[in-house]
């Protein structure tokens, strides 16, 4: 394993780390202009593992003192992958003041982004698939993917509105189940359910809205279980899903719950129902 010890900390390769933004990163802004699709970066030897294992390029790593032993394996993976790649390694000190975190549970890796998937690429053979509107917060989607992942979901749409996938905080929590699950981002902006809902249908889908409603069917109405396919959309931590969204959906579904608890979060929610109807 070749590694590069750093003595100059403006290396110009080191700037994913630390001097570009999210949406720099996304754009890949004048950082390897040859792929227009942008980098993001991956934290973690399970999260580099899961996205290798998907086929993404990898760029450059950085790994410091204290993660070599432990990522060692991962990190070989990665030159084998791309031989070109730079393994940069850092002291704690020097992990510290280009990244800026405290805390990192490993190496990171910087990746070329793949080519998003197209929506009907997505839905084709998938028999259930999560649909999230404007779920913002990192967490939660990483929690959703990762429960996607283990609970038989076989895709997810995201809304434009929706956190990225891919960045470094979304892509750890989820356990590189964002590599593992296949996903689409739905095209356009602000009222999508009109148009991607009879979409739906004409590919045999039924489609569930998780929303409190008086007219909410329970989670285990034999309606759902009798679906041949099923689109399961959840929406954003706070309001919810719009109305819209609820109007345009075959079914309104609510989990029964005790002890006047009247919500979950948005993650505990989609666990719950993608355990009751994968």
């Amino acid at each position: 394993m070749s590694l590069i010890e750093l003595h100059n900390l403006d290396d110009k390769r080191l700037r994913p780390y630390s001097g570009m933004t999210d949406g720099q990163l996304k754009r890949g802004e004048g950082f390897r202009r040859d792929n227009p699709q942008g980098l993001f970066i991956g934290e973690s030897g399970r999260v580099i593992e899961r996205a290798l294992d998907a086929g993404v390029r990898p760029v450059s790593v950085l790994v410091d003192e204290r993660w070599l032993a432990h990522d060692r394996s991962i990190i070989e993976r990665v030159q084998a992958a791309n031989p070109e790649a730079p393994v940069f390694f850092a002291t704690a000190q020097q992990f510290r003041e280009i990244t800026g975190y405290e805390v990192v549970r490993g190496a990171l890796a910087c990746f070329e982004r793949p080519a998003p998937r197209a929506v009907d690429d997505v839905i084709a053979g998938a028999r259930r698939i999560a649909v999230l509107e404007d779920v913002t917060n990192y967490a939660n989607m990483g929690a959703i993917f990762r429960s996607a992942a283990a609970l038989g979901m076989d895709g997810v749409l995201v809304t434009p509105s929706c956190h990225d996938p891919y960045y470094r905080r979304c892509a750890r929590v989820s356990m590189g189940a964002v590599f593992q699950v296949p996903w689409a981002r739905i095209p356009g902006a602000g009222d999508w359910a009109p148009n991607l809902v009879p979409h739906l249908h004409e590919a045999g889908f039924a489609t569930a809205a998780m929303a409190l409603r008086d007219d909410s069917i329970g989670l285990r109405d034999p309606l759902l279980a009798r679906a041949e396919r099923l689109a399961i959309v959840l929406g954003t931590e706070g309001d919810g899903l719009r109305d819209s969204t609820i109007s345009a959906c075959d079914f309104t579904v609510l989990i029964p719950m005790a002890h006047q608890v009247d919500s979950l979060n948005v993650a505990a929610a989609a666990a719950i129902a993608f355990w009751e109807l994968a």
